[in-house]
């Protein structure tokens, strides 16, 4: 029989997905009325083009996915071999190496551009 623990845990969940389910709902729908209003006005469509110079968004995504992969993996071995508590291993590994493989995407990108 589900107890007072598990009906407090379904409420979370359902509550959770509502809140992301509004936030998208509200954003897409203040961006369709946005667009539709300069449509009416006829505002150039260029400024929904995006101006960034970006080489390659899933270079910077992948970087990011795999410094944080290493960043779970480093905060285990951290966790493993010292007295630390998991939640600061994985926090601290996780933003380190984040943080470290977007600054490398930079440079590379800013090689890439010069190369250009």
């Amino acid at each position: 029989m589900p107890g007072l623990d598990d009906f407090k845990h379904i409420i979370i969940s359902i509550a959770s997905i509502a809140a992301i389910f509004g936030i998208l709902y509200v954003f897409l729908m203040t961006r369709y009325k946005e667009r539709m209003a300069m449509i009416e006005r006829n505002v150039g469509a260029s400024l929904f083009v995006s101006k960034d110079n970006a080489i390659s968004p899933t270079l910077k995504f992948g970087m990011l996915f795999v410094g944080i992969a290493l960043g779970i993996l480093m905060a285990s071995v951290i966790h493993t071999y010292s007295d630390l508590s998991m939640g600061i291993c994985l926090l601290s590994m996780i933003f380190l190496f984040g943080g470290i493989s977007l600054i490398l995407n930079f440079i590379i990108e800013r090689k890439l551009e010069n190369k250009e």
